[in-house]
């Protein structure tokens, strides 16, 4: 038997555009996504025989899952806790095929370019609530 092991370097390019200003970007706070609460393909990218790390988006809009304290897509007719918006994914989270939990950084006060939203957003929709994000939102409901 021979092991023989080896290094790879994955590099993901910062696809912020969503981000209006830098304010908040210096404290983000670090959380667990569920992949199974996230779809593919709006909000995040499966890994590949070409890319061998796939990546949630950045800017995806999540909320709380009250009973596993895991983070999934924000759905504000959720009954699960993300129905609250906790904010959005700040940066790219890379995974590794069979991974289903996530690490991620999560921007929960700024400012963001409602129609750059990974998979839209409605801020009309957002209830107001003083556990919830702190995001103000410009510009056009992105479809």
């Amino acid at each position: 038997m021979s092991i023989q092991p080896y290094t790879t370097t994955v590099t993901v390019t910062a696809d912020r555009d969503w981000l209006a200003s830098r304010h908040g970007t210096d404290s983000t706070e670090t959380i667990t996504l569920d992949l199974d609460k996230l779809t593919k393909h709006v909000h995040y990218v499966e890994p590949t025989a070409a890319q061998p790390h796939g990546f949630v988006r950045s800017g995806v809009p999540v909320g709380g899952i009250t009973a596993s304290g895991l983070y999934g897509a924000y759905d504000p007719a959720a009954d699960d806790g993300r129905a609250v918006l906790a904010g959005l994914v700040y940066a790219e989270a890379p995974f590794t095929p069979g991974v289903t939990k996530v690490p991620a950084a999560l921007l929960w006060h700024g400012t963001a370019h409602t129609a750059k939203i990974p998979g839209g957003l409605d801020p009309a929709k957002i209830t107001p609530n003083p556990a919830g994000a702190q995001i103000r939102f410009l510009g056009a409901v992105s479809a």
